[in-house]
């Protein structure tokens, strides 16, 4: 087991283990911790705590010291310093002609590194935009191509069920997201409808996949009988979420009635052969 604290350097971004080196921190704290770039501030999202070894990713940086009131301020000067950055780019990137998105800008804590973030369909070719960034900042210059997700994980936004995304709060890493999910949560098909701001599968088909699945498993399929107060039904439609269901008793006459899942007990298909067969013997019989 080793002691580390856990810091995030951006809102609902991953959280890095880092050795305290007595530094006593807790969550919420703004920290400086030792980066093989240089010194970068993080907030702490957890305090000293113990992982197991093979949690590590070495080496295990230090903890330089809690954030002091200047450094704070020099964070709130890099933030203007980036705004300014990203016009000066995007400027550049008119005359050189090239065909990127600038989506972000990032300054490091000390200076020394800007780091610009955009979108393409395709490879690019930068090395000119660089050597103008270069000559115009005087200092370590670094483009990364990112995708759409991560696009809109750093921009953030409002997705269509009214919440801000999900990917820019809490998920630290993005999951792999299939379209068979959306079939097992009974969602339509329209990629209108299952796709988020950023043209993907929305990343909370994954992470909701585990309750309809159990869901699943405790709600009687569509087309099952099942034993009711008033006697056998057959299930014709289902929420699975409500738990309630649709069900059809055996008089032709009878419409569908609504009842909960919790008030019905399945029949098993051997059990309703059984019974057929021995109304059946007692026809003849008659």
């Amino acid at each position: 087991m080793t002691e580390v604290i856990s810091v995030k350097f951006k809102e609902g971004g991953k959280p890095y283990h880092f050795d305290p080196a007595g530094v006593s921190a807790e969550t919420g704290d703004r920290v400086i911790v030792e980066m093989q770039s240089g010194k970068e501030i993080g907030t702490v999202s957890e305090g000293i705590h113990t992982v197991n070894d093979d949690e590590i990713v070495p080496p295990l940086r230090r903890v330089l010291r809690k954030a002091t009131e200047k450094d704070l301020k020099r964070v709130e000067e890099n933030r203007k310093k980036e705004a300014e950055a990203l016009k000066v780019c995007e400027k550049l990137l008119e005359q050189n002609k090239l065909e990127m998105k600038l989506v972000d800008v990032e300054y490091s804590f000390d200076g020394g590194r800007i780091v610009f973030f955009f979108t393409a369909d395709g490879r690019v070719d930068f090395r000119e935009l660089v050597k103008d960034l270069a000559n115009h900042f005087h200092t370590r210059i670094e483009l990364r191509q990112i995708g759409v997700r991560d696009e809109a994980k750093m921009l953030g936004g409002i997705g269509i069920c009214g919440q801000p995304y999900c990917c820019s709060r809490f998920l630290n890493d993005f999951q792999t997201v299939s379209i068979k999910m959306a079939k097992e949560q009974r969602l339509s098909l329209n990629p209108a409808k299952v796709s988020g701001s950023c043209g993907r599968l929305m990343c909370c088909l994954k992470y909701e996949q585990p309750a309809y699945e159990y869901l699943d498993t405790i709600t009687p399929r569509i087309g099952s009988v099942v034993k009711t107060s008033e006697g056998t039904a057959t299930v014709v439609d289902s929420n699975l979420i409500t738990g309630f269901l649709m069900v059809k008793f055996d008089d032709p006459d009878s419409l569908p009635r609504k009842i909960h899942r919790s008030e019905v007990k399945p029949v098993s298909k051997n059990r309703k052969s059984r019974e057929s067969r021995g109304d059946a013997n007692e026809d003849r019989q008659d």
